[in-house]
């Protein structure tokens, strides 16, 4: 048997999951994404990831800015599906839409629930310097990341991992823990525990005014709001160097058995935290690519210095 499915989902996490519901040969009735936005500097028209593989399969793609109208609402439900899988779509699900499959609608999430509910749950977690995360399958309701869970996996955090590192790994368990859901599901098996009223912490979007580094923070935060904005925004700090400004990104680093005055460049790779410090491993510099960090700073005056106010 295999099932009558809505996929929603929209960036590069929802992937792996979409393609393991084709390859697992279940119907996939259509695919719900985020419509084209303008992106890239000749701010052309770009489809989501999740829109250009379904185009591949052949599957019709549906791109409503929202699902809150009658007639979007009606559409969805004339669809007749059994389940809707939901992976990091970006729009609200209301209670018509969540009612109209038979069997609801499933939704994959980047954290241990109810730890990390909402938009950033692998930055977050990546941030707050957790030792674990993982993924949930959880049947939804019309709360914020509250629907009960059905299917958990755990995986460590490594000390210097970079969320984008993190992100790759934990779209790969999702997708292979959808599937096992989907198959409970089949047999009549899926079971959902309603989440622990304990522990609820909420992802925010992240801001972009938190990338900039504090150098008077501990070298475990700056360390972990390097490795938790990587690859995107990115954390960064400005230096000057032959009288100009120049903003660098930071993009991986590791702590260092060094210590000074916060922002203090103790050698070439090394900058002195509030408690600690880090050792700069890649960087990227205004206008250039992301390289080594070494590379990186080759070209700058010995004298150049980091700039902490």
């Amino acid at each position: 048997m295999t099932l009558k499915v809505i996929f929603m989902g929209t960036p590069d996490f929802a992937v792996p999951t979409f393609l393991e519901l084709v390859g697992q040969g279940h119907e996939i009735a259509a695919v719900y994404t985020q419509p084209p936005r303008p992106a890239g500097r000749g701010m052309a028209e770009r489809k989501s990831p999740v829109h250009l593989h379904a185009e591949r399969f052949g599957i019709p793609v549906r791109t409503p800015k929202s699902l809150k109208n009658e007639e979007a609402q009606a559409e969805f439900a004339a669809l007749q599906a059994d389940v809707a899988v939901v992976v990091a779509y970006g729009l609200i699900l209301p209670k018509p839409i969540l009612d109209a499959p038979s069997e609801g609608c499933l939704n994959l999430h980047g954290s241990l629930l109810p730890r990390w509910r909402g938009a950033a749950p692998i930055q977050r977690a990546v941030m707050a310097g957790d030792p674990e995360t993982g993924v949930m399958v959880m049947r939804m309701d019309e709360g914020l990341d509250t629907g009960p869970v059905c299917l958990a996996e755990k995986t460590p955090i490594g000390p210097d991992e970079t969320t984008g590192q993190l992100h790759d790994r934990l779209a790969r368990l999702g997708a292979d823990l959808m599937v096992r859901a989907l198959g409970a599901l089949e047999r009549g098996a899926l079971t959902a525990t309603p989440q622990a009223e304990d522990g609820v912490t909420y992802a925010s979007k992240i801001d972009k005014s938190e990338a900039k580094i504090d150098w008077s923070q501990p070298s475990r935060k700056v360390h972990n709001l390097i490795r938790g904005l990587s690859p995107f925004p990115g954390a960064w700090f400005e230096i000057e160097a032959g009288g100009k400004r120049e903003r660098v990104k930071v993009l991986r680093s590791e702590k260092a058995e060094s210590s000074g005055q916060p922002g203090e460049l103790l050698d070439r790779m090394t900058i002195a935290c509030g408690d600690g410090a880090i050792r700069l491993v890649e960087v990227q510099r205004a206008g250039k690519q992301a390289m080594d960090a070494e590379a990186a700073l080759r070209g700058l005056p010995a004298d150049f210095r980091i700039l902490v106010a």
